[in-house]
């Protein structure tokens, strides 16, 4: 994948099944507490309508017109992945993948990204077993200029020496990146495919290794182009904003005349043999700050009959909190931090996984055992009607919210067809698991899920190993079969045209008008602010209960108490138990979620729209009701502790927090917002009840409904739910000053860390300073996007790291712009000097116009993706209201961000971006850089990880 954007779809392909029986007539189930089960029902997501036709060489399309949207999606995908990978060429297509953004015939490099990201848009792409996709979404005038450009690098990649070798050592800082650096990072991408698989060439990781992609050649990328990227092994789908008969003239100018060769695909045809021993590896691995197990089960092709009982077993098994994993392992016996299960179907077999990481003083036998236990109960009894019925209606609201976006409803076509063969898979799916009885959920987890059929690593810390034992080896079994790819004959090697010659992109057409959403206010009697933005286009309704406070507000050495008592409000209430919030809202196909930030907390919950009157029950009794009972807070502690630890031995997480103390010291802004596990212990429940009640007050509360609602209905139903509610009589807790410290330079020195992770940071300005808006244009000229400065000069030009950009938290009361990369130990000094050069840069002279308009409209391109989803407009609004900036924002964002001009651009990044104001943190290993970074900063500070304090705002 090029970006940080994952989107591999892995375990989350549609599914199909047979055509749909006759229907039968669903009814209500009564929960434990007595409340109704809601019955759930298909006809609330639509079919999606498409338009399909097959061009003479093979390339089929679908059209998905939205005119809602003023964007289009446009997306090819290639009946290619990882599996197709060649022999001693693992991470190949994946490789591939990056490269198909360089030179064809008639763009430079990169073109494929001023297309998109410098006029608003973005593309991305992902290469998954059975797949690789890419996938843009631009203002809809742009449509035929993708499609000229998606035909060109079909039909006319160049591969040149330069860009190949670019792009490998990017791959290889990815691999690093993404696997070898992060905790837990070998376990789900490396030894669970290859222990899983002993024939099917699924055993392979999408990644590769380092050993493969140094041994690839550019000839052997010129073979797989020639082979795979050709029109009959692709597919075309657009959704958006367009003219359906604009549409066919454009797909067959500029992909109609691409050849279909003449000549076979190979195509895999290994079958992977059934499980019927079962297997279990341990290893153990360094920066593993605790046990992991990992067990998986072959189940069948996603096309298979029996796939829509295992998406139910498996919405069964893991989504939620009132999931049988998270409730028994993570709650009721809390034995793990955190317990999940996935269904990773595939063209051919696949895997139920189930997975868990274990609490503080836990063994990976005992996660093992209750693991299984979850799934011999699967076999042995009946699930009920009530965990049936929820586990329907999560699936129904997942695919309704999947359907927000044109781009959504491309993918759900798109991955039906490349899966399964056909476009409606995915509404037979969900038609199928309407019909899914807890017979069959019992008869497929009997079918698969076998003791004997089980695969299973215990992924234990490396310093827990004793003395005697011996880590299990892990290989790709040397049964697993390849294919050998042969290069086709006459392999005509593409260059790029001649300057003159170049066929350039089509000039754009006239702008599609953006609808901005008009958020309609009212006031409740007891004063709770009631924000609505209708949005009737699907059935699904977004309600956030936002409040002031969040961590800024955390008392000195209690550290996370704000984010601790969010996360109580859904672990109980006076009348309710954290089971019975978590049933109650998962029943109704729902979830809820709490959460604080430095300046705010919010509680959100999303529902199909005929649902939102029993989820805003809900909703205000964990908001107004808190029982912060003396367990929960344990049980809760436990899992922040647990969870701090884990995020402490990623390099670039813990540059972050190390970057947010030196910046702002010992002020409100510079404790670790999760807290730290000794601050964390420290809090009391008096301190959890003093952070609700500065609060939570319905005087300076806002609920924020979002979706397919009128603003009467919810203003209504607003009155029936909180028109009740009042302020306790606790006293607000003191907010502490914002300040700032004198810059640092710190290194973390990290025995073991796969990359280093660099964070550049200095103070900035509240969201309401009125020099917002040319500060974001700078931030976003400096590192927002692939074509920023930091990706061109770290990635793009380099090749030091996967990805390099800054960020901008403008907050409520002050912030920090951070530039953030993780690269390899030796390049950190190297790339440390290239972000201090580019800041210096921004202010130094003005930035030309044109690279600042493509700026802007990266920001209004983002706003405008956005504002599509009803999540995204609530979470723009709630950003509003703890950022102290009235809502009208919303509706001249577009407008102001226009007029920032490169002389305001300039004075803001001289005064907000001067590097001399900037902290300098490097987490690594400090042995491989750190001579190197003193010569440049004598002063530089070296700080063993083993004593590093972040409780302190001496970091010692």
């Amino acid at each position: 994948m090029r970006l940080f954007r994952s989107a591999l779809l892995a375990g989350a392909a549609l599914l199909s099944a047979p055509a749909p029986a006759q229907p039968v007539p669903p009814q209500n189930t009564t929960l434990r507490d007595g409340a109704q089960t809601p019955a759930p029902s298909t006809a609330a997501v639509k079919p999606i309508a498409y338009a399909q036709r097959t061009l003479p060489n093979g390339l089929r399309v679908f059209a998905i017109r939205d005119t809602t949207t003023p964007n289009v999606s446009v997306q090819v995908w290639y009946d290619v992945g990882s599996k197709d990978d060649p022999k001693g060429r693992s991470g190949f297509a994946h490789m591939f993948e990056h490269l198909m953004f360089k030179a064809t015939r008639n763009l430079v490099p990169e073109q494929m990204d001023r297309l998109t990201e410098d006029v608003g848009g973005y593309n991305n792409a992902s290469t998954a077993d059975d797949y690789t996709n890419y996938y843009e979404v631009v203002p809809a005038n742009h449509l035929q200029r993708l499609l000229f450009a998606e035909a060109d690098r079909m039909a006319s990649l160049v591969v040149e020496p330069t860009s190949f070798a670019s792009e490998r050592d990017v791959v290889k800082e990815e691999l690093r990146f993404r696997t070898l650096a992060r905790p837990y990072g070998k376990l789900l991408s490396i030894y669970y495919p290859q222990l899983a698989y002993s024939v099917h060439p699924y055993a392979r990781p999408g990644i590769g290794s380092l050993e493969d992609l140094e041994a690839a050649l550019i000839d052997d990328v010129r073979a797989f182009h020639a082979t795979y990227y050709r029109p009959d092994n692709a597919i075309l789908v657009v959704g958006g904003n367009f003219d359906p008969a604009q549409l066919d003239r454009w797909v067959d100018q500029y992909f109609g005349p691409i050849a279909k060769p003449n000549r076979p695909i190979p195509r895999v045809t290994a079958v992977e043999p059934p499980r019927t021993r079962a297997v279990t590896r341990t290893v153990y691995e360094a920066n593993t700050p605790l046990p992991a197990v990992l067990v998986s089960y072959h189940v069948p092709p996603d096309r298979d009959a029996d796939t829509p009982a295992l998406s139910v077993l498996n919405a069964i098994l893991s989504t939620g909190e009132s999931s049988r994993l998270y409730e028994t392992l993570v709650y009721r016996d809390q034995l793990a931090q955190s317990a999940a299960a996935f269904l990773d179907t595939k063209q051919s077999t696949g895997n139920l996984v189930l997975y868990a990481i274990l609490a503080g003083g836990k063994t990976a036998e005992e996660g093992e055992a209750a693991l299984k236990r979850e799934v011999a109960r699967l076999r042995t009894q009946p699930v009920t009607a009530a965990e049936l019925a929820e586990a329907k209606n999560e699936i129904l609201t997942q695919a309704i919210r999947q359907r927000e976006t044109a781009e959504g409803k491309a993918l759900v076509i798109a991955s039906s067809t490349i899966i399964d063969g056909d476009p409606d898979a995915s509404q037979k799916q969900l038609e199928a698991i309407a019909r899914v009885t807890p017979a069959d959920v019992r008869r497929v987890a009997a079918k698969y899920l076998g003791d004997n059929q089980a695969a299973t690593i215990r992924y234990l810390p490396l310093e827990a190993k004793p003395a005697t034992a011996q880590s299990d080896a892990i290989p790709i079994a040397p049964t697993v079969q390849a294919v050998d790819l042969r290069a086709p004959a006459g392999i005509q090697v593409v260059t790029p045209a001649p300057e003159g010659r170049r066929i350039l992109p089509p000039a754009p057409g006239q702008p599609v008008p953006t609808v901005l959403p008009r958020p309609v206010e009212a006031r409740l009697a007891n004063g709770l602010r009631v924000v609505t933005v209708e949005r009737r286009d699907l059935p699904i309704v977004t309600a956030s209960l936002v409040a002031t406070g969040g961590s800024a507000t955390d008392p000195a050495g209690r550290a996370g108490a704000s984010s601790l008592a969010s996360a109580l409000l859904t672990k109980g209430t006076t009348t309710r138990s954290a089971t019975e919030i978590a049933r109650a809202v998962e029943s109704l196909g729902g979830s809820i979620e709490s959460g604080s930030g430095r300046d705010g907390a919010s509680v959100d919950v999303t529902v199909k729209s005929d649902q939102i009157d029993p989820a805003m029950a809900i909703l205000a009794d964990v908001a107004v009701n808190p029982a912060f009972k003396a367990d929960e807070i344990e049980r809760a502690r436990t899992q922040a502790i647990d969870a701090v630890q884990v995020g402490l031995k990623d390099p670039a997480q813990l540059a972050g927090l190390v970057a947010e103390r030196a910046v702002f010291g010992g002020s409100a802004y510079g404790s670790p917002p999760e807290g730290t596990p000794n601050s964390l212990k420290a809090i009391t429940r008096e301190d959890l009840t003093r952070s609700y009640a500065g609060a939570w007050s319905p005087a300076t509360a806002t609920l924020l409904v979002v979706g397919d609602i009128t603003p009467a209905a919810a203003q209504a139903l607003a009155a029936k739910h909180f028109g009740g509610w009042r302020a306790g009589a606790a006293a607000a807790p003191r907010t502490a000053p914002v300040e700032t410290a004198a810059p640092r330079v710190v290194v973390v020195d990290f025995p073991g860390a796969g990359q280093a992770g660099v964070v550049v940071a200095r103070p900035a300005i509240a969201r309401a300073d009125p020099r917002y808006y040319p500060l974001a244009v700078a931030n976003t000229t400096l590192g927002g996007g692939f074509t920023s400065r930091l990706n061109q000069e770290i990635r793009i030009k380099r090749g030091l790291a996967y990805g390099a950009g800054s960020g901008l938290s403008a907050r409520r009361r002050g912030g920090m712009v951070a530039a953030r990369t993780q690269t390899k130990n030796p390049s950190a000094p190297e790339v440390v000097g290239i972000i201090i050069d580019e800041m210096r840069k921004l202010g130094a002279a003005p930035a030309p116009a044109a690279e600042l308009d493509t700026r802007k409209a990266v920001l209004v391109g983002g706003f405008g993706r956005a504002i599509e989803t009803t999540d995204g407009v609530a979470e723009i609004l709630g950003d509003y209201i703890v950022q102290a900036v009235p809502l009208s924002e919303l509706g001249r964002y577009t407008d102001v961000i226009g007029d920032v001009d490169p002389a305001t651009v300039r004075t803001a990044a001289a005064q907000l971006l001067d590097p001399t104001a900037a902290s300098i943190v490097v987490v690594g290993e400090a042995k491989e850089f750190v001579d190197v970074l003193r010569q440049r900063y004598p002063k530089l500070e070296v700080i063993p990880v083993s004593a590093l304090n972040l409780d302190s705002p001496t970091l010692k």
